[in-house]
């Protein structure tokens, strides 16, 4: 295998570390590469003890991406037991559905630990979660001692190491157990219930379930109903609405004056509301340029003085 994969990548060399880390099998879990696929492994996990799942061993695969331990692995489980569904991606934080949650420090131990610690937990809805009752729990976990993997050839009942009296974690099982705590069980209907309620800016109120489309879908109908049939006020605001939608083409004059001022109003029929704040420009406009005229009229008196004064101060200088 090792000639098959380039060792200078970073997941080739962090998979074949773990994979060196878990070559023998614990009480509580065990899981390796395939012979021919290093980004498959297959694992074998002990049911948590006094739980519904208490005496069941449970296989499973773990596809790793190209990018790992950068993105997450996707988890699925192959035995039937009641809490994840067989052959389908299962969701948790630790997993390939949340990789905004995942971390680089996590491992693959990491993951065993935080699959068997997640098996007691209620499903809510999450992607590849069950929730069967605790009796059915039971008789799978009887069961799953009896399958076999066709992949790898793994049987669940040699699969660990026997569990005893003296069965303790190691120092490397405690520090995964602390990781895995951290870990958040994502369901996914607690996130689309945050969603919709955070801030009070959902769209979809209490016993209303119909979508955007179509709330739009049956407005539609009213609201062409209320435009073919007009009251007997609506012929200046239809009157506007067909000015508004009809442009008729500018003359030179009215686009300089769109160029260099307000545009002109024009001709039909528009509100009074509209008519009035044009007059009032009008007006204004009308000051400004009586004001211009006045103040070049005087600029004008004042250099016609001005030469006439020195024209008549030459002239006495001569005589």
């Amino acid at each position: 295998m090792e000639n098959k994969y380039n060792l200078k990548s970073p997941a080739v060399k962090r998979l074949m570390k773990e994979a060196a880390e878990l070559r023998d099998p614990t009480e509580h879990y065990h899981a390796q590469p395939l012979e021919d696929n290093l980004f498959e492994w297959h694992f074998s996990v002990r049911g948590p003890p006094d739980s519904d799942f208490d005496g069941g061993v449970y296989h499973g695969r773990i596809v790793l991406p190209p990018e790992y331990p950068m993105k997450p692995p996707s988890i699925i489980l192959l035995t039937p037991n009641g809490r994840f569904e067989v052959g389908k991606k299962i969701c948790l934080s630790i997993s390939g559905h949340h990789p905004e949650t995942w971390q680089p420090s996590w491992s693959i131990r990491t993951a065993l630990i935080a699959i068997i610690g997640f098996m007691p937990t209620k499903g809510e809805g999450a992607i590849g979660s069950l929730d069967y009752t605790p009796e059915e729990r039971k008789a799978l976990a009887k069961k799953s001692q009896d399958f076999c993997c066709e992949t790898c050839d793994c049987s669940m009942r040699s699969a660990l190491l026997p569990v005893t009296p003296n069965s303790d974690l190691s120092a490397e099982d405690r520090k995964a157990k602390e990781l895995a705590q951290q870990i958040n069980f994502k369901a996914e209907s607690s996130l689309s219930t945050q969603v919709t309620t955070s801030g009070g800016s959902s769209s979809l109120t209490q016993g209303d379930t119909s979508t955007p489309t179509e709330q739009e879908a049956a407005e539609r109908p009213q609201t062409e109903q209320v435009e073919a049939s007009p009251g007997p006020g609506a012929e200046g605001s239809q009157t506007t609405a067909t000015n508004s939608r009809v442009r008729e083409p500018l003359s030179p004059r009215q686009r300089r004056a769109q160029q260099h001022g307000p545009p002109e109003p024009r001709a039909g029929r528009e509100p009074a509301a509209s008519r009035a704040p044009l007059q009032a420009q009008n007006q204004s406009h009308a000051g400004s340029a009586v004001l211009i005229l006045v103040l070049t009229l005087a600029l004008a008196v004042l250099i016609f003085r001005r030469i006439y004064s020195a024209n008549e101060y030459k002239f006495n200088y001569d005589l």
